[in-house]
């Protein structure tokens, strides 16, 4: 048995510090071998992997594999990908799911082949997304359905003696991607529904969070980070246009107030709207673009 994990980061001010992965810490202290290669494809890598003589191999939230490391094993290689396969193949599976308002994901285990998250499915196990979730809530659920998954399919290989009952993935229905997420897919777009923009707030929150760019009376342009937000029935005043009173933060959107309850300005400590309102005394004259 063995672990295969990233090499140690550089961290520090110079970056002479190189800092082990959690998954590294782990194996090293329950005395399992550790491979960190920078390629999948470095023969070395690649032969020494192969001198484990591995059954299986198991994949969790690592980089893509070439064939000759996914096919090396009897039995193949799984992965443990955080949606219902086949939607969301990709990357940011589980942002993409809370910014377009799903209701429901999940975690399921496929064998690797040729194309990305288009393998034989061998399990699946659905998870619910609250109305009032972000990220890191459907985050910390996945993780530890993605562990329970891992266990059971493994145990159901076992049990096949490698080969268990798999299906094919159904293509016959549109599919909604889950492309890796870039600091540009991060920008407010207020003329959507404020149902739309209050998803793709919760779906970036707390990481990398959506942003949105101020613009004061004199022109000066701010860039907003928005963290959470509550959704009402009060009618827009105009797309970006921003309502305030003492306690509350709106800006309008294609048809209803946003209320924003958390954020962070540029080089500032994120804030509730309260405490925002307190520095920000002509908000009102300022437009959301």
């Amino acid at each position: 048995m063995a672990v295969v994990t990233q090499p140690d980061k550089p961290v520090g001010r110079h970056g002479s510090v190189l800092q082990p992965s959690a998954v590294k810490q782990y194996a090293l202290e329950h005395g399992l071998p550790v491979l960190q290669p920078e390629k999948m494809k470095d023969p070395e890598f690649v032969e020494q992997l192969r001198s484990y003589e591995a059954n299986l191999q198991v994949v969790v939230a690592f980089r893509m594999l070439p064939e000759v490391v996914w096919d090396m094993p009897r039995y193949g290689t799984f992965n443990v990908h955080a949606a219902l396969l086949p939607q969301y193949r990709g990357a940011a599976p589980i942002n993409w799911a809370v910014i377009n308002g799903e209701t429901e994901t999940g975690v399921t285990t496929f064998f690797l082949d040729h194309d990305i998250d288009t393998g034989r499915i061998i399990m699946q196990l659905p998870f619910a997304i609250p109305d009032t979730a972000d990220v890191e809530y459907v985050y910390d659920g996945l993780m530890h359905l993605g562990a329970d998954i891992c266990l059971q399919t493994l145990d159901r290989i076992l049990a096949a003696d490698g080969f268990p009952v798999s299906i094919p993935q159904q293509e016959s229905y549109e599919l909604k991607p889950a492309p890796k997420i870039f600091k540009e897919t991060c920008e407010v777009n207020w003329n959507l529904p404020s149902k739309r923009v209050y998803d793709f707030v919760r779906g970036l929150s707390p990481y990398p969070g959506a942003w949105t760019t101020l613009v004061s009376p004199d022109g000066k342009e701010t860039v907003l980070k928005l963290f959470r937000t509550t959704k009402t029935t009060q009618p827009t005043c105009g797309v970006g246009h921003i309502v305030a009173d003492r306690k509350h933060l709106y800006i309008g959107t294609a048809d209803h107030l946003l209320q924003i309850d958390e954020l962070q300005l540029a080089g500032k400590k994120r804030m509730d709207a309260t405490a925002f309102l307190n520095g920000m005394k002509e908000i009102e004259n300022f437009i959301a673009k």
